[in-house]
């Protein structure tokens, strides 16, 4: 069970979250379709937090893009009733097959919708690195998020990826330019984000945030996932779709990378003035607070668990 946490729930407690699971339930369970631009959809999960009864374990966004011959789908949710879900509210936009499903992430709310398109021939992508994980920890999150949810995520099947991604690499899907960006790690193995540099449209997954601090894990790369934030903004995208929170624009991702920036810097510095967390903490609150609180729903308890985990990876770096 503590391994499951590690790899599976941390990541989402981490962000805060289980303050806010029992504030932003979804007891309707109702899939609206948001029109974010011409054929670009998305699926906002109205619950921001843990996998409970309440919400059925619909707690991350998925997106979808209609093209002439078929729909791309981005993110699947996190089992597969959610799957059938998305797929019925697709269906409620074109009458055109599923042809392709990107995961952006291994988590588990991301990917363990993929069997509700696997079913009907669609083509499942995402990084070796984050099918890797996926396989080694797939049964593991089924089983975890049916307890979390006293069985509300029901039966799910695992579609694992077969179509494995090389960095940048570019398709053309029935007509629609796409580009493939890894993070490079940024917020778990093998992150990748989706580019539509025609449309101007970024998909990110949990890399891209709107409402909410950046969601930092135990095994995210920093730097990296620094360098990827501002090489989005150099992208200038008109639209930018999160893996959760509501859509934003490019203003939201220099956001974090400024945000987080500053973080790294006053830990990396802190740590080499011998100082403790607390009191690097307090001086991020004191310098960091008067621009940024107001901007994010959970400054606060994420700004303490960032520098908790810049913290140790300073003194993993010593080690």
């Amino acid at each position: 069970m503590l391994k499951i946490f590690k790899q599976i729930l941390l990541p989402l407690a981490l962000t805060g979250l289980m303050a806010n699971s029992a504030q932003a339930t979804n007891t309707a369970f109702d899939f609206s379709v948001t029109p974010i631009a011409e054929n670009v959809y998305s699926l906002v999960a109205p619950s921001f937090g843990l996998p409970t009864p309440e919400n059925k374990g619909w707690n991350s966004n998925s997106h979808f893009v209609v093209t002439d011959k078929g729909v791309l789908v981005f993110d699947t949710g996190s089992s597969e009733s959610i799957g059938k879900e998305i797929k019925k509210a697709i269906k409620s936009v074109t009458d055109k097959p599923v042809l392709w499903v990107v995961n952006s992430h291994s988590h588990a709310d991301h990917w363990l919708g993929n069997a509700a398109f696997a079913n009907s021939g669609a083509e499942i992508i995402a990084s070796s690195q984050a099918t890797k994980t996926m396989k080694k920890y797939g049964q593991q999150d089924i089983d975890a998020f049916s307890r979390m949810t006293k069985g509300a995520t029901g039966t799910t099947e695992m579609a694992y990826p077969a179509s494995l991604l090389a960095q940048r690499e570019k398709r053309n899907l029935a007509g629609v330019d796409v580009e493939f960006i890894f993070s490079n790690n940024g917020h778990s193995p093998g992150d990748v984000l989706m580019w539509l540099p025609k449309q101007k449209i970024i998909f990110g997954g949990d890399v891209l945030n709107s409402d909410w601090m950046p969601i930092m894990t135990p095994h995210a790369n920093i730097p990296n996932l620094i360098d990827t934030l501002y090489a989005v903004v150099g992208l200038n995208p008109a639209v930018v779709l999160t893996g959760h929170g509501s859509a934003t624009t490019v203003k939201s991702v220099k956001r974090d990378a400024d945000l987080l920036t500053g973080v790294w810097k006053l830990v990396k510095d802190g740590y080499k003035e011998n100082k403790k967390q607390k009191e690097i903490l307090s001086q991020a609150n004191i310098i960091l607070a008067p621009k940024y609180k107001a901007l994010y729903k959970n400054f606060d308890s994420q700004l303490k668990q960032q520098v908790k985990q810049m913290y140790k990876k300073q003194k993993e770096q010593v080690i």
